[in-house]
């Protein structure tokens, strides 16, 4: 008899007719939008308190509304996958404000510091996707916020969930001297059009989108889902190159180049073709394969094309040119100018930790040294625009007065953390307050270190501040110490590099938290003692002894 032929698992693609949700995740999506939660939010949930909540919205659908359960307090880290949901959240909500393009005016601040203030307990933390998240807030509480985010043009829809998510963008669009292109008003187009539809309120899962005509590449378009990256052709016209297919946690994977040229005014248009590929051919079946990543990895980036052009779009995109390469720091820290003659004032919170009455602050010193318009940044930075070149200075001492610096250390300047056990349910280990130590603790030890280095410090393997594409890497897990007791540490990642390399990880080379400042001067002082003229660690890492990284 011939062999059985072994045929493939269908993946749930709606394109191929696979309708029946093949898991939990879709069966909740089908049995109802997400976006119809938001109505049960203002009118029973709100009124009735937590314990109404429905279960299905509680840990499904709320997200749809940028709501997460936060993490109970006092639950260590190696209880993280051992309890249930139920077992892990506290009865207080993550809120995220969804800040598209990271653009606040003078009122929309003003609010966001309102709302942390009266509703949040003053926290407030800028993330790396130019949003700000909230915590301790109350079911309760919601319909007010949303009223008073609402009130000034913010939202807080669609900031998570299997969903298009927060567009970033360059904090400098349309204001940079030396942009390609200001992207704003593709950004702003495709927000008003598809951002609360449902026509892409049930993707297989998050997706997220960056639209940028930046010089230094700051919205790192090799790990988004889809990338519109400001180029000139041969003709001499602006647009975009395309990318598709990027994204990090356990499986990492940098975007591809379709090798397109796309007008500005056919952006729009390119980006519903995308999304709705993803939507009708990405995986459902298995949660873990349902980025957008994984399609693009089995089909390459000329079939992609071709089912763009050919059943999508209905035309041919031209072939277009690959961006100049980026700058050594993609961030848009210090004093630089403005295209109008003014300057911008970048600024360096610790690791986006901010609070209400902070960012209070901050729109008070937008107000009187520029126009009153901040910026976020995807590097967890700040932005002031619009100051008057004779007043950055006396802007920049009024910021360090509030520990905003604006001249930063390389390590305040490029180190990230995610929100760890602090908050998150997910986390292993704590991020934020111990990478604050970590950067006092450098600074202290190694003043004179003026090189571009990123360390992003992640509290569990899902990379939310994608370690794998940083010079030192830190994913959270719990480690033996010398003692054999188990406790907080991480697994080290060294030598990422965007669109070149993810971050390597040598055999065995873990630290404890408690060891990470010395092992991180460690391998620092061993860098800059060995680099050569212009080298950058990622390119040292590659040729570094085995030693020497330990």
């Amino acid at each position: 008899m011939p062999p059985a032929i072994k045929r493939k698992k269908a993946e749930g693609q709606w394109a191929l007719g696979y309708r029946e949700p093949l898991n939990k995740n879709e069966e909740n999506k089908k049995n109802d939008d997400g976006l119809n939660v938001r109505r049960r939010i203002i009118e029973i949930y709100s009124k009735a308190g937590f314990d109404s909540i429905d279960p299905a919205d509680l840990r499904g659908r709320f997200r749809w509304m940028g709501l997460y359960t936060q993490r109970k307090p006092g639950i260590d880290g190696g209880r993280t996958g051992a309890l249930e949901d139920e077992e892990l959240e506290d009865r207080y909500f993550m809120l995220r404000v969804r800040i598209d393009g990271g653009q606040l005016s003078g009122p929309q601040l003003r609010a966001v510091a309102d709302v942390s203030t009266r509703y949040a307990r003053g926290t407030a933390d800028v993330t790396d996707r130019q949003n700000v998240q909230l915590h301790w807030v109350r079911i309760e509480d919601v319909p007010a916020i949303w009223e008073a985010l609402e009130a000034v043009g913010l939202h807080t829809m669609e900031a998570c969930g299997d969903v298009p998510r927060v567009i970033i963008g360059c904090p400098l669009a349309g204001i940079a001297a030396d942009e390609v292109i200001d992207a704003t008003p593709q950004l702003r187009d495709v927000h008003d059009r598809y951002i609360g539809s449902p026509e892409f309120s049930n993707l297989p899962r998050k997706f997220k989108t960056a639209m940028s005509g930046c010089t230094a590449h700051c919205t790192v378009h090799e790990i988004n889902d889809i990338a519109f990256v400001g180029v000139v052709n041969e003709a001499g016209e602006t647009g975009y190159q395309l990318f598709v297919g990027g994204g990090l946690s356990t499986n990492p994977m940098f975007a591809q180049s379709l090798g397109v040229f796309v007008k500005p005014e056919q952006a729009t248009e390119v980006w519903h073709g995308v999304t709705s590929i993803f939507r009708d051919y990405g995986y459902r079946r298995l949660r873990s394969r349902a980025r957008l990543k994984f399609l693009m990895k089995d089909w390459g980036a000329q079939k992609f094309r071709e089912v763009l052009e050919k059943e999508y779009l209905g035309y041919a995109l031209p072939d277009g040119p690959e961006p100049a390469a980026p700058l050594p720091r993609r961030d848009h820290v210090g004093i630089h100018p403005q295209r109008d003659g003014n300057f911008y004032v970048g600024f360096a919170p610790r690791v986006g930790r901010v609070s209400g009455e902070l960012l209070g602050v901050i729109g008070d010193l937008a107000e009187r040294y520029g126009s009153g318009r901040v910026r976020t940044t995807i590097e967890q930075k700040m932005v002031i625009l619009d100051v008057p070149e004779e007043k950055t200075e006396e802007l920049a001492d009024e910021l360090a007065r509030h520990d905003l610096q604006v001249r930063p250390s390389t390590f305040r300047r490029q180190t990230m953390a995610c929100t760890g056990i602090e908050y998150c349910k997910l986390a292993i280990t704590d991020t934020k307050q111990r990478s604050m130590d970590l950067i006092d603790e450098l600074e202290e030890r190694l003043p004179d270190f003026d090189q571009p280095l990123t360390i992003n410090v992640n509290g569990c393997p899902n990379a939310c501040a994608r370690i794998q594409v940083a010079d030192i890497g830190l994913k959270g897990q719990l480690v033996l110490d010398e003692n054999g007791d188990q406790v907080e540490g991480f697994q080290i990642h060294l030598g990422g590099q965007l669109g070149a390399s993810f971050g390597k990880k040598v055999r065995g080379l873990k630290t404890t938290s408690a060891g990470l400042t010395d092992y991180v001067e460690r391998v620092v002082r061993a860098y800059d003692k060995q680099r050569g003229e212009g080298e950058s660690f990622a390119d040292w890492v590659r040729r570094a002894d085995e030693a020497d990284l330990q």
